[in-house]
């Protein structure tokens, strides 16, 4: 039912108001399904949880004068219910994984949609945690809080990465119906300020519903040394010389299934599997680089690579015979262009990109392979999403060995990775494709992760499948979005959605069930309206028709004199323009206009108002003022030993003078280890004995490590060390160097110069460490994590 509450507030006048009010209509009520006649909750409810067992007979003074009392059944789901799976990528383009056409070989997936539905017009957000919250709560993700990824979070509703009370998981609600329930892998949608060891937790998986996590709490991690917690406890380090992560998340997914099988057969589960592939950093192990490396199967270089992905997708089916393709954007270079190193470079760092995928498709293939061996194997419903957002251009024109640099407004040239690579795709760097080649995972569409404005940035593959239940596979080219996994899981269980979820009044979800059409490939989508917005490239989707406005290229990091005003929208026919080739504003300037004030009504609506354009400068808690529990603090002290708390919450070393002092007790013949660091292969520092001497070292984002290390030994017993950092940036002046100046009870040991510093963030997935350097090493002269051998009586960190 439209209510007031869902308009919030606005006043709709003429086109617009129809525009919205139809689109409105539908979204609200899901339509009705053969499925509900045969599902049915044993127990509906207008709010969650359900009510309390209370006794209901009569109580005496004895046993023997009271009613015989019998204990409720265990709170299950309707009978009939299926078990739920969704696996969802990271960063995959369209055109990337074979089973829509790409190059990259993917059979797990390939028998996936062969038992089952592929849609080739589902969408995301064009980023990963906006993506991840849309699904969660079936909501769009501004009106989750989830505008962007919460590094960038601002105060603003739709952006403070605080998902909303009145925007209850599909997870809550399941797990108080009954299910037990798990996510492994991914979170992205915990605030960094709330990702220490000491919460909240309210917004972290065991807080969105969540019985079980495994997984990471950040946009990345190292493939060899992530940093992993279980429910809310650290991880110990892997000692594993064969360590990768993926394999890992995947043998915990498969333990818990078992688990579960074992423990409650006939309890419906529902598993969330996020693994991190394929994400930066694009690391995998040696037995399948080996298989991709120089086998030729990119060497033929991005733009015949997209023409020979095409017509792969025809034959396929995956994109109607009449697709376009795209043009390649002006920025990008031609392949043939390129000189021989750059081509051999390039390639390499598409191989090892390859080579990480096929193993996630490989690893998640074992979950699958698991599930269908679980009981109740053909009532389960699985959805697998093949990508959060397309394909990301992250890397920038030539690559890079390290995501963060570009994230610090920093780029690294061909010749500066070059002589690195017969390294690349191993824990020494965090490497990432070029931009090129991410344009061409996207295949047909125009752009990549980021850009909202068009499909290279928001459409991903689906596969559902649900055996005994699907009767009709291959494709559908209904238009739907990532909000409506969730009213599908509800009417596949037969679960009403609830008005109110511990004690909070539910905000309407803005997603519709995608159940009308498993069977029916020709219904018509009833999915009529969909907005679309990230860092002000917007979009609007309506019966057939998107308004597109880019305001900003991936790779675009200077964002000053920019007008929102002045910014060129495109017009698509998307029924006879699957790829968004042919722009029709000049041919349709009423229609343009009318859903370019659809836009404004729907971002509206959905809380992406105002819209914030900048750049790198949002890493910044400073320039964002965001929450930290360091927030006023200029003096920290550490008396016990500390692993990976995060950056945000602690003490702040950017782009400012400080001093890091050690009280420590060194026994007679010295001692080595980390004493303090922060950040890891990315970017950071490290404050370490070793030999005798005391080192400070900054690694400026992989592209060089400043060493300073004293001329003298530091001598045994009672000692304090001191490592002050002289910043040569004024105010708001970020990222410049500085003089390190080491000292020993109080006499100078040492003195270098930092000729740059890290100016925004040192990783997304590091931390700081007391006693150790945990996760990967911020100095590549000691292994990971080369904790201290003696004993530290406290470390005290001073921001001058």
């Amino acid at each position: 039912m439209m209510t007031a509450r869902n308009i919030r507030g606005f006043r709709i006048r003429g086109l617009v108001a129809s525009l919205l009010m139809s689109a409105g209509t539908m979204i609200l009520s899901a339509p009705a399904s053969a499925q509900e006649a045969e599902v049915k909750a044993p127990q509906t409810a207008s709010s969650l949880p359900l009510p309390d067992y209370h006794f209901q007979g009569t109580v005496g003074r004895t046993l023997a004068d009271s009613d015989p009392a019998k204990f409720p059944a265990l709170t299950r789901p309707p009978k009939g219910a299926p078990n739920v799976v969704v696996i969802l990528l990271d960063d995959v383009g369209f055109g990337q994984f074979s089973v829509t056409g790409g190059g990259v070989p993917a059979p797990a997936m390939e028998r996936l949609a062969k038992d089952g539905v592929v849609y080739n017009q589902f969408h995301t957000t064009a980023l990963c945690a906006p993506t991840r919250a849309a699904f969660l709560t079936g909501r769009n993700e501004h009106a989750s809080g989830m505008g962007n990824i919460t590094e960038l979070a601002t105060a603003y509703d739709g952006y403070t990465s605080l998902i909303q009370r009145e925007t209850a998981t599909v997870a809550e609600i399941l797990k108080q119906y009954g299910y037990a329930t798990a996510w492994i892998g991914k979170n992205r949608d915990t605030p960094v300020w709330e990702a220490s060891a000491l919460g909240p937790f309210d917004h972290t998986p065991n807080g969105l519903g969540f019985d079980y996590f495994y997984g990471f709490n950040s946009g990345d991690t190292s493939q060899f040394e992530p940093v992993l917690v279980e429910n809310h406890i650290p991880v110990p380090r892997s000692t594993d010389p064969n360590y990768h992560l993926t394999p890992d998340l995947a043998d915990h997914a498969i333990n818990w299934l078992k688990q579960a099988a074992e423990i409650d057969p006939d309890r419906p589960y529902f598993l969330y599997f996020a693994p991190a592939a394929t994400h930066a950093p694009h690391q995998t192990t040696p037995d399948w680089i080996a298989k991709f490396v120089g086998k030729g199967l990119f060497d033929m270089g991005w733009d015949v690579y997209r023409e020979l992905t095409l017509e792969r997708q025809k034959k396929l089916g995956m994109v109607p015979p009449e697709t376009k393709l795209t043009k390649r954007p002006e920025d990008l270079a031609a392949w043939d262009t390129l000189n021989a190193d750059q081509k051999r470079l390039y390639t390499r760092m598409v191989d090892i990109f390859a080579a990480y995928g096929a193993k996630v498709d490989f690893d998640a293939g074992r979950v699958l392979e698991t599930v269908r061996q679980m009981p109740h194997a053909d009532n389960t419903l699985i959805f697998y999403i093949v990508g959060d957002n397309g394909a990301s251009a992250e890397g920038h024109f030539d690559g890079t060995t390290n995501e963060q640099s570009g994230f610090n407004g920093v780029d690294q040239t061909w010749q500066q990775i070059l002589p690195k690579i017969d390294q690349l795709g191993t824990k020494k760097f965090y490497n990432h494709i070029p931009s090129a080649w991410a344009w061409a995972m996207n295949t047909p569409f125009q752009w990549a992760k980021q850009t909202a404005s068009h499909f290279g940035g928001t459409r991903n593959p689906l596969i559902v499948s649900w055996p005994g239940h699907i009767k009709t596979t291959g494709v559908r080219s209904q238009f739907h979005y990532i909000t409506d996994i969730f009213p599908t899981i509800l009417e596949a269980t037969g679960i009403p959605m609830p008005q109110s979820v511990n004690g909070v009044a539910q905000r309407p979800l803005d997603g519709i069930s995608m159940m009308y059409s498993f069977d029916h490939p020709e219904a018509k989508s009833q999915r009529r309206t969909q907005v679309f917005e990230m860092v002000a490239n917007r979009a609007i989707y309506h019966d057939g028709w998107v308004a597109a406005a880019l305001a900003f290229k991936p790779w675009q990091s200077d964002r000053t004199g920019f007008d929102i005003d002045k910014v060129k929208w495109e017009l698509y026919d998307i029924e006879k323009d699957f790829s968004e080739a042919d722009d029709l504003a000049d041919k349709e300037p009423a229609r343009l206009r009318a859903m370019q004030d659809l836009w404004w009504v729907e971002a509206a609506k959905a809380n992406i108002l105002p819209l914030d354009w900048r750049g790198v400068e949002r890493f910044s808690d400073a320039v964002t003022g965001r929450p930290s529990p360091t927030a006023g603090r200029t003096e920290f002290v550490y008396t016990t030993r500390l692993s990976r708390l995060p950056e945000s919450a602690a003490p702040d070393l950017k782009n400012k003078s400080f001093s890091v002092s050690a009280d420590l007790d060194i026994p007679k013949g010295g001692a080595d280890g980390v004493l303090f660091a922060q950040g890891g292969i990315t970017a950071g520092w490290s404050f370490y004995l070793k030999d005798r001497k005391f080192v400070a070292v900054h690694n400026f984002i992989d592209m060089a490590r400043y060493r300073v290390t004293s001329k003298e030994d530091v001598p045994d017993g009672k000692v304090k060390l001191d490592a002050v950092f002289e910043y040569a940036g004024k105010a708001k002046e970020f990222g410049k160097g500085g003089t390190m100046i080491l000292k020993a009870n109080g006499k100078e040991i040492g003195r270098g110069e930092i000729e740059h510093t890290a100016a925004l963030r040192y990783s997304l997935y590091e931390g700081q460490d007391v006693g150790s350097d945990d996760g990967s090493p911020v100095d590549d002269a000691y292994e990971a994590p080369f904790p201290y051998s003696g004993k530290i009586d406290k470390v005290t960190v001073d921001l001058k």
